[in-house]
């Protein structure tokens, strides 16, 4: 593996995603971005696969579907973490923005 270098993104603009760590060769295998969501709106089911995910909320308030558990919320400073295998979805069930971050690394055992 080649030597990994220390790095800063800024988090910027409201887009609705924003890469921050794009995984190898930039790192060794996590991944981030930054997600802002309109009211009402969600990022859409899906399934964290061989990964275990940290959701940091930035601002705004979330609510959080994990498959087989009862919904529940996030808020600004709060951190969420789903497991590997994890099917879930995050929707902005606020009046203005959410955003925030999440962060994936490979399972390793």
């Amino acid at each position: 593996m080649q030597k990994l270098k220390p790095s800063v993104t800024p988090i910027e603009g409201n887009e609705r995603f924003q890469r921050l760590l794009a995984g190898i060769p930039f790192t060794a295998g996590m991944k981030s971005g930054c997600v802002t969501l309109k009211p009402q709106e969600s990022i859409g089911e899906h399934i964290t696969d061989a990964k275990e995910e940290a959701i940091i909320v930035l601002e705004g308030m979330a609510e959080v579907y994990i498959e087989g558990r009862p919904f529940f919320t996030a808020q600004a400073k709060s951190l969420v973490y789903i497991p590997p295998e994890t099917t879930h979805d995050i929707k902005n069930i606020g009046n203005a923005i959410l955003r925030y971050v999440y962060v994936t690394i490979p399972l390793v055992l």
